[in-house]
């Protein structure tokens, strides 16, 4: 849908949702809650927020190797990454002004509905449309 209807549309990646795959090869790697998968988790962010992506690929695809038995849920998490290069470029997306996580969307969104749904409210879809640009101005 996103070429159809989005043609000239930046796309994003969520950097808390990019984040907990990180976190979940670490927990895969080093076990949950240790300090040495902390310590990758955050030494992979780095590179991640420059928008270096194949780099995070390739550092979990040498896990899988290194880790035989892991290696198929590892290949997952590189394939995750891999897959979205191109909507991880959070260098440059900071650089143009835009966020990089969706909090500021989905805190938009609960508002917009919020405006919309109090007690006793109850809205036919013209009388909605009408009242739309006063209740979000």
């Amino acid at each position: 849908m996103v070429p159809e209807h989005f043609g000239t549309s930046r796309q994003a990646v969520d950097w808390y949702h990019a984040t907990e795959h990180l976190h979940t090869v670490a927990h895969l790697v080093y076990g949950e809650g240790t300090a040495q998968a902390q310590r990758w988790v955050k030494a992979m962010e780095h590179p991640l927020y420059q928008g270096h992506a194949w780099w995070v690929v390739q550092t979990i695809q040498d896990l899988a190797h290194a880790h035989p038995t892991l290696a198929e849920k590892l290949q997952t998490e590189a394939g995750y990454f891999e897959k979205n290069q191109r909507r991880m470029q959070y260098s440059e997306l900071r650089e143009d002004g835009f966020p990089i996580g969706s909090g500021m969307v989905e805190s938009g969104c609960k508002q917009l509905r919020a405006r919309f749904t109090g007690a006793g409210m109850r809205w036919s879809r013209s009388g909605a449309e009408n009242v739309i640009p006063l209740r979000t101005a």
